[in-house]
């Protein structure tokens, strides 16, 4: 395998690393109420766990405020225990036909443990990311050994899947500095 498709099969996976993380950053609550909190608990649905976001729409009507109305009203308790079943804090509150989740203002002591969240993801990001470079590594060193590339090319693709995984390392670290930062924000 020649060393650029080592280098773009290790960009892809720290590519998905990158995904991942934004992905679970969406579902970490800041002051603001966001879609991304909610749409992603599965409910019982006829027997089968579905999101949330399969069987209702979401919408926000304000900044501390989740709007929930399920496309069949039959659903609305299994909505309501979902939410309950989850673990994001919140008590859902029904009229029948919607339900309605306040979010309330976030305590210093809640947003120091949501920090620490982001920083337990963060981690993981970078594991995925050291992993990659170190999947690259074995395949540039299996391939040097097979006489497939030289020593030269070896050592110059050591060097560029070392770049990749600081620039990923520092994306994780951007994006974990300004959802610090949207936590912290009162």
């Amino acid at each position: 395998m020649p060393v650029d498709d080592v280098l773009l099969d290790a960009e892809m996976h720290m590519e998905k690393a990158i995904d991942h993380l934004q992905h679970e950053l969406r579902g970490i609550r800041t002051g603001r109420a966001s879609r991304a909190l909610v749409e992603n608990i599965h409910v019982d649905y006829y027997g089968t766990p579905t999101p949330i976001k399969n069987i209702a729409n979401i919408s926000v009507p304000e900044a501390t405020q989740l709007l929930i109305k399920p496309f069949s009203p039959g659903d609305l308790k299994a909505i309501e225990k979902g939410i309950n079943d989850s673990k994001i804090g919140l008590t859902p509150h029904s009229d029948g036909r919607q339900v309605r989740l306040m979010l309330p203002p976030l305590s210093q002591e809640r947003r120091l443990q949501l920090a620490g969240q982001c920083k337990t993801h963060a981690e993981a990001a970078k594991i995925a990311i050291r992993n990659a470079r170190r999947d690259a590594n074995k395949i540039i060193e299996t391939e040097q050994k097979g006489g497939v590339v030289t020593e030269d090319e070896s050592e110059g693709g050591k060097e560029q899947v070392q770049e990749l995984t600081k620039t990923y390392e520092t994306k994780v670290d951007e994006l974990i500095e300004k959802k610090k930062h949207d936590i912290m924000q009162v």
